[in-house]
């Protein structure tokens, strides 16, 4: 492992020692005499260890080592600690401001080398832990800017700093789990623990023993004590995902412990306080469930203090192509690829088409374009649905083009061709254009298998008007 250690100690034979014993270790050493001339070189360098005598002329090493903490961009900077003359107190300051380990000259050259190269350690460790916090927060970061976007940040970045329950609602695959995470990033509990439950994937008989723990023997299968998740969010945040899935038996403990703080472990008498910010999400309508008699209406109204709504990606379509160069910057990465540059069309295709299973369908399309495509992103290498789709658009175009002949474009310029008339017979403008709504609304009907939702999507018609036009214009299945 490389590193840089920066040695302070106004006693040259000291400094010297320790270059022998670190260079002859493969450590690259940086050497001065005064805590004022290390601070300066600390802000220049790329220093992985320093090690500094406690008495120095001008500035201690108390006092750098209070400054390195102080500072930003050096804090998690390792600090060892000598020294000749120092008393016990010193020695407990030391640590107490955060020096990673204090010994006594004269020096000791194992000690020195254990000492070091555990302190390099650590700080390659906790390099590591903050590139993987950077990875997952631009993993959990929310995309978007269209103005239902905007609100919800708004909302989050209001509700988020305060201790209310949030209640999330929104469709599938519209990323609640994100809106609660941002919710945690930016709360005062932001350094505590994040729980996730999916409350959907416990089975019933053990949602208890999830939740607030279980003692060894409780239970079948309990070889040991265990934590419930309520324990593991102490301090923190415990997201509740999918809370309209969860028995009503489990409810009526939730509920107690939302409103005492406290839990107990199954097969345990022993009353446990935590202090627990809980967010909950669904994707159901909670208020009917509550009518029908499979939510507690008591615990709904604990859990629905701040409502929040995830937005589907039906009423944010002007967010899709940020989203997708977003989803394959991210992809590319993941695979060791170059950001693949996109052609505008598949942009175009992509916000025309209807994803039912919004963000999270989109991310999983726009993963497979980026591992399956060639040097750029085409429109070809759309799945064939996308394709039909806007070929039957453009063929559906050029016929009604052809058909019209000479008539001035107007409103209608985007209708297929109608059916023919009878022999003789001229049809009327509105028989025109019933025949051609009823053969367009086919056609995309077809396409889709005659599913409502993404047709109206195709069509860009709310379901209910398109239910209306299909009874109008008797228009059946095959």
């Amino acid at each position: 492992m490389s590193a840089t250690v920066l040695v302070i100690d106004d006693e040259k034979n000291i400094r010297r020692t320790l270059r022998m014993v670190l260079e002859g270790d493969g450590i690259e050493v940086r050497d001065v005499e005064t805590a004022e001339a290390g601070l300066a070189l600390l802000h220049e360098e790329s220093i992985d260890v320093v090690v500094t005598d406690i008495r120095l002329p001008g500035m201690s090493g108390i006092e750098l080592l209070q400054r390195v903490r102080k500072a930003p961009d050096l804090a998690a900077t390792p600090v060892i600690v000598i020294s000749g003359h120092a008393s016990v107190s010193e020695a407990v300051d030391a640590v107490k401001l955060g020096a990673t380990d204090f010994f006594e000259k004269p020096l000791d050259r194992d000690r020195v080398l254990v000492s070091v190269r555990n302190a390099m350690r650590t700080a390659h460790l906790e390099r590591e832990v903050r590139s993987l916090r950077t990875t997952v927060g631009a993993r959990e970061e929310m995309v978007g800017d269209s103005a239902a976007m905007r609100r919800l940040f708004a909302e989050v970045e209001k509700v988020a700093p305060t201790r209310g329950r949030v209640l999330i609602t929104g469709e599938s695959g519209t990323g609640k789990e994100l809106i609660a995470r941002a919710m945690h990033r930016l709360s005062t509990r932001k350094d505590a623990a994040f729980v996730k439950v999916n409350c959907a994937a416990i089975p019933a008989e053990l949602v208890e023993s999830e939740l607030f723990g279980h003692e060894k023997g409780s239970f079948t299968g309990a070889v040991a004590r265990k934590r419930g998740h309520f324990e593991a969010a102490d301090k923190g945040t415990l997201f509740l995902d999918e809370i309209g899935d969860m028995p009503l038996a489990a409810q009526s403990k939730v509920l107690r412990a939302l409103q005492s703080g406290e839990v107990m472990r199954v097969g345990s008498d022993q009353v446990i306080t935590v202090d627990v910010r809980v967010i909950a999400a669904t994707n159901k309508d909670l208020e009917r469930e509550v009518r029908e008699g499979r939510f507690r209406e008591d615990l709904y109204f604990r859990l629905n203090v701040v409502p929040l709504r995830s937005p589907s990606l039906r009423e944010r379509p002007d967010d899709i192509p940020r989203l997708v160069r977003h989803f394959v910057d991210e992809f590319s990465r993941e695979n060791g690829f170059k950001p693949k540059p996109l052609e505008p069309e598949v942009l175009d295709e992509l916000q025309r088409r209807g994803f039912p299973g919004n963000v999270r369908e989109l991310k999983n399309l726009v993963e497979r374009l980026v591992i399956l495509s060639g040097d750029e992103i085409t429109v070809m290498d759309l799945p064939e649905e996308s394709r039909h789709s806007r070929e039957l658009r453009e063929r559906s175009a050029g016929a009604g083009a052809t058909a019209r002949g000479s008539v001035p474009p107007d409103d209608d310029d985007d209708l297929p061709p109608a059916p023919p008339s009878a022999p003789g017979a001229r049809a009327s403008l509105r028989e025109y254009r019933d025949n051609a709504e009823r053969h367009y609304i086919v056609e995309t009907l077809r396409e889709v298998d005659w599913n409502i939702s993404r047709a109206s999507t195709l069509l860009g018609l709310e379901r209910t008007n398109l239910h209306k036009k299909i009874r109008a214009l008797n228009v059946k299945r095959d």
